[in-house]
């Protein structure tokens, strides 16, 4: 075992990097290297390496982490968030070819070369033209079928897995989820007797509201079998079955319009690119002239336009999200009128901290329900989000539309004064 590995690495990587190694390595071997202020990136064993040898880049560091070879020690998000600040300017992840002889003498030399190590099981495996409809039935199933007791522990009684709405009065998480649906509604205009569509209905939270507290019939879809489930016994329970028609459906095969409005939450980022177009004119072929649409969507800068390959590789294959403008263009192109776009994105963060505090919190739990490397990747999930969030590379947006009539009514009020309460 060579008694110096880190001390061998640190130059290669920092020669990588372009800049002196901006955090504190420790070896297989007990060795270190680094600066003794930084975050320290624990490398468990020589595995780590190979990962990165055969997988350069970010989907090499996530299944390193994710499988238990790659640490940072003390907490995750204060160490990512200091190296991301002291990597500023040197984000060259992937050697250049030029590179490759170097380190692969290196990484002889410190008895890392090996076959590539098997991938973590919990990469999404799907199969299938991309955006098929048994594709996309299994890129859902993929994410949200995990575990409904999973969802329950992590998302708490709103079990609303959506960026919240932080109000003065809202303080905790679940008071926050339902002054975001209640936003929504009012935003629609929801009255007594009036149809509501929930397209990505998760697991039945707002269907469940808007149908309590603003008297709407629901028609909720959702592709995944879990949340199906669920959404069918949380609308029994609360005694309004006869009011929210649950369904296992896809938005493609909805044939019972036209609807009064339509919510759309955190559902489009799965749609695909190509599909947006015709997804948004079926919204609008959806709801009868003056109703309107909201869309709550995630969308990223014009130069990182997809989920990113930790994200499509394993949390949401296909998934693509775009700048919001171009989405809201996309919106008008299918006949709608955008009245409104409100930008959400520290309201995500503080979400997603929530979220993330209570995974820390019940680790044992959470282990105990889905194992260690499912534990590993949702921690790394949500730091990472988290961060996007907060440092403005990923943003959330209320969007609302409404179909006008051919004469060019739409039934909005003139000011948003009355959606705020």
């Amino acid at each position: 075992m060579n008694p110096a590995a880190a001390a061998r690495l640190a130059p290669l990587i920092g020669e990588l990097l372009g800049s002196p190694l901006p955090f504190r390595l420790r070896a297989w071997d007990g060795s270190t290297a680094g600066p003794t202020d930084a975050p320290t990136v624990i490398l468990h064993n020589r595995r780590a390496l190979r990962r990165l040898i055969w997988q350069p880049g970010e989907l090499g560091l996530a299944d390193a982490y994710i499988s238990g070879d790659l640490d940072v020690e003390g907490d995750l998000a204060t160490g990512l968030a200091r190296i991301r600040r002291m990597l500023a300017g040197h984000v060259t992840v992937r050697p250049a070819p030029r590179d490759w002889p170097r380190l692969l003498t290196a990484a002889g030399r410190l008895g890392v070369l090996g076959p590539r190590p098997p991938a973590p099981a919990t990469r999404a495996a799907v199969r299938g033209e991309r955006h098929s409809r048994a594709r996309d039935r299994a890129v859902i199933s993929h994410h949200y079928d995990l575990s409904n007791e999973f969802y329950e522990l992590l998302l708490g009684p709103a079990m609303a897995y959506s960026c919240a709405y932080w109000t003065p009065e809202a303080t905790t998480l679940a008071e926050a989820q339902a002054a975001k649906f209640d936003l929504i509604c009012r935003k629609l205009g929801l009255r007594p007797g009036m149809r509501l569509l929930d397209v990505g209905c998760g697991w039945g939270a707002l269907a469940v509201h808007a149908a309590r507290h603003h008297g709407v019939r629901v028609t909720a879809v959702t592709l995944s079998r879990q949340q199906h489930r669920f959404a069918e016994s949380l609308a029994a329970e609360a005694g309004l079955a006869d009011r929210i028609d649950v369904r296992l459906q896809d938005y493609r095969e909805l044939a019972d319009g036209a609807f009064d409005a339509i919510s759309c939450v955190e559902m489009g980022e799965h749609v695909g690119d190509r599909e947006y177009p015709a997804f948004a004119a079926r919204l609008f072929a959806l709801l009868r002239p003056e109703g309107r649409l909201l869309v709550q969507q995630m969308s990223r800068g014009r130069g990182t336009p997809g989920g990113g390959a930790f994200i499509e590789t394993y949390i949401a294959p296909d998934m693509h999200m775009r700048p919001v403008g171009e989405t809201v263009a996309q919106l008008e192109d299918a006949g709608l009128e955008v009245r409104q776009v409100e930008a959400l994105r520290e309201h995500y963060t503080r979400t997603i901290d929530a979220w993330r505090r209570t995974l820390e919190e019940h680790r044992e739990e959470f282990v105990a329900l889905v194992g260690v490397p499912t534990f590993r990747l949702w921690r790394l999930y949500l730091v990472g989000s988290s961060q996007a969030f907060g440092q403005r590379r990923m943003g959330v947006d209320q969007i609302l539309a409404v179909r006008p009539t051919p004469d060019g009514s739409a039934a909005v009020p003139a000011t948003p004064a009355q959606w705020y309460g």
